[in-house]
């Protein structure tokens, strides 16, 4: 079993940060990439980032420049340091990660339960 686990969201003011953390666990034999996703209310899911194992990194063009993501592959946690945030902002994060399992010969594609952004004054 392969969990993700995020925590650090939250209501901000615009123009604040908020840093998201996002933990992997169970029976993990490799994490290839690792990334956010958001959703905001009424629209469709959308990547934020994601980051491969190599430090390859790829940044959707609202955030660039605002924000900015970490791995630590010792720990399988990769967090996310938003600054500058937006009232755009404001959606519920994921964190997603591909993940080939101890028990598994392929990679699948898993999800954290989302946490909530909000940017408003």
């Amino acid at each position: 079993q392969v969990q993700l686990v995020e925590s650090g969201g939250g209501l901000v003011q615009p123009g604040g940060s908020l840093t998201l953390s996002c933990a992997a666990s169970g029976n993990i034999y490799r994490i290839h990439n690792m990334g956010w996703y958001r959703q905001a209310s009424g629209k469709e899911r959308e990547l934020v980032v994601y980051q491969t194992t190599r430090g390859l990194t790829n940044y959707s063009r609202p955030v660039e420049g605002r924000f900015t993501i970490s791995r630590d592959n010792a720990h399988n946690t990769v967090n996310l340091q938003m600054n500058s945030l937006k009232p755009e902002d404001t959606a519920v994060y994921y964190c997603q990660a591909t993940i080939t399992p101890t028990t598994e010969a392929l990679a699948y594609d898993y999800w954290g339960q989302g946490t909530q952004v909000t940017v408003s004054s």
